[in-house]
């Protein structure tokens, strides 16, 4: 039987990528949060990093949400889930509104959700208006919330961005939300692959504060309960899954967790316990031996910026070695698939020693060398996740598999994935949600098929 429960839901978006949607997310999630109220939130996509910004903002777990990554119905449980006890559930896009197949648009009509455009307007006036009213107007039946300018130079600024949006009416309302000043004290800092971590700044609490502090000011941060009433969604129960094999029972698999290996969802732990695994962490930047496990996974993250202290890391190095020499399984994937080569070159041509388990290197290239969605395709099952690196192989080790793009807009060849004795490595983010079995196989022994 169908159970629902109503809870304010937003998606925040934006015309494009940089436009600040994970500022002001993170900021109404600060804001709601301070004044006492139980937040979740969610991003939408395959990202790393945002999340870590929100679940510093919110003070819970923060998960992915993408219909095609993650599936509707692990959408729908994850919503629904969150709804149970939350005050508010706020959802981060990806990229633009419409962007990708299926995009944050189509999250939004699927479950009701909001949406609050958010622009930067810092170099636009008029502009503004047909922009704010183009991605309420491009596709019928989307949710909307209204709009936020953002980066806005002056409250004259605001004045003119406020007077260029079309005048409200019964089918599309007046939908200004207020303008966010620009002030470097709450702009969170990037770098190659994206955001900051946000356990790096030990004033990032302070940035978050900050933000919302200004975002105080708009009529969206004035909202109380009451008024977020009007956002309300009604979330159904999900249909009923099969319980997750426990192939892993008895199991213990050694997790690598610091700044170089941080690339770790959270519902990818949450799988590995649902197989009956028990986790056990450790961090090879600070030398620490691989603990007594059956399996080892090495996450991506940072290898690049911390190639020195990597390469000082005797003692982690050789406990992998002797791991995989036993012939019990290590799964490396992106960053921990590129700690494990003899050489990593950075984008000077130094050459950086790694761990040498894998003959070969890797080598930093200026420009993204691999994104997209793609699913890796196992006997025990299909795994759906994604790829996003600055980095290029070389080695003589053939592919075992190889991933296919996930969606029909892709191109390319995949993802290479390579077994070397125990190891097995690729670019491939999995989200191992999405096969439980197939992520069973990953980390146990054998060849994968």
């Amino acid at each position: 039987m169908v159970t629902r429960v109503h809870r304010p839901a937003i998606l925040v978006a934006a015309p494009a990528s940089g436009q600040g949607k994970t500022t002001v997310t993170a900021a109404l999630a600060r804001l709601h949060a301070r004044q006492g109220r139980r937040v979740r939130a969610f991003k939408c996509g395959p990202d790393f990093l945002d999340p870590m910004w929100l679940e510093l903002a919110t003070g819970q777990p923060v998960h992915n949400v993408d219909l095609w990554m993650t599936g509707e119905d692990d959408v729908r449980a994850r919503l629904y889930a969150s709804a149970q006890d939350a005050d508010l559930v706020i959802v981060e896009g990806a990229m633009g509104l419409f962007d990708g197949e299926p995009s944050a648009a189509d999250l939004a009509r699927r479950f009701g959700l909001r949406v609050l455009a958010v622009i930067d307007a810092s170099a636009m006036s008029a502009t503004f208006g047909a922009l704010a009213f183009g991605l309420q107007h491009y596709r019928a039946g989307l949710p909307w919330a209204g709009v936020l300018a953002n980066r806005v130079g002056s409250p004259r600024h605001a004045q003119l961005l406020q007077a260029a949006l079309p005048a409200g009416d019964a089918i599309a309302p007046a939908s200004w939300l207020g303008a966010v000043m620009r002030n470097a004290a709450f702009k969170l800092p990037e770098r190659h692959l994206g955001l900051t971590v946000a356990g790096e700044l030990p004033d990032a609490l302070a940035r978050l504060d900050a933000a919302a502090d200004a975002l105080q000011h708009t009529s969206l941060g004035q909202m109380d309960a009451e008024a977020l009433q009007r956002w309300s969604v009604a979330f159904d129960s999900p249909p009923e899954m099969q319980p997750t094999p426990r192939l892993l029972t008895g199991q213990t698999v050694a997790v690598a967790r610091d700044a170089a290996f941080c690339f770790i969802y959270a519902a990818n732990l949450d799988t590995l316990r649902e197989l009956g695994a028990k986790l056990v962490f450790f961090s090879p930047l600070a030398n620490e031996p691989v603990p007594a496990c059956a399996a080892v996974w090495l996450p991506g993250g940072y290898p690049e910026l911390h190639t020195h202290a990597l390469a000082d890391s005797l003692t982690c190095r050789d406990s992998l070695k002797a791991h995989v020499a036993q012939g019990r399984p290590l799964w490396a994937e992106c960053g921990g698939m590129m700690a494990l080569f003899d050489a990593i070159v950075d984008t000077e041509g130094n050459h950086h020693p790694a761990w040498g388990l894998l003959p070969g290197l890797v080598r930093m290239q200026p420009r993204l060398a691999g994104l997209g969605m793609q699913q890796l395709a196992l006997s025990a099952g299909v795994l759906r996740g994604h790829t996003f690196h600055y980095s290029t192989c070389e080695t003589a080790l053939q592919p075992t598999k190889r991933t296919d793009p996930g969606r029909s807009c892709a191109a390319g060849t995949g993802e290479a994935l390579y077994q070397h004795g125990a190891v097995r490595a690729s670019y491939f983010h999995a989200w191992m949600a999405s096969s439980p079995a197939a992520a069973a196989a990953l980390l146990s022994p054998g060849t994968l098929a």
